[in-house]
């Protein structure tokens, strides 16, 4: 997995590729956990991510509550595969999802 910030507070864009999974959950957390002070707009940009399991929607489902205390949280870009997860878990009813 790999993630890329750009900006900084109060807009924040982080844009994660390959798979985010039980190995890879804890970096995006800890990332979003030194990152978001003082963001009032955070964007997930999903174009590259193949592949998500309940671990990487745990740490999505965090930032949104986080975010929804301070500001606003969008997720872009949602690969096909991705967005099947989304919707059998209910994730597409929590997050505000945007092509």
């Amino acid at each position: 997995m790999e993630i890329v910030k750009k900006g900084s507070a109060p807009d924040l864009t982080i844009s994660v590729s390959g798979r985010l999974d039980t190995t890879t959950a804890p970096q995006l957390e800890a990332e979003l956990k030194n990152s978001l002070e003082g963001v009032t707009s955070l964007v997930f940009d999903l174009s590259d991510l193949e592949y998500i399991s309940s671990a990487g929607l745990r740490v999505l489902l965090s930032a949104q509550k986080r975010m929804s205390k301070q500001g606003t949280m969008v997720v872009r870009n949602v690969r096909e595969a991705v967005m099947d997860v989304f919707e059998v878990t209910g994730f597409s009813d929590v997050l505000t999802i945007e092509s």
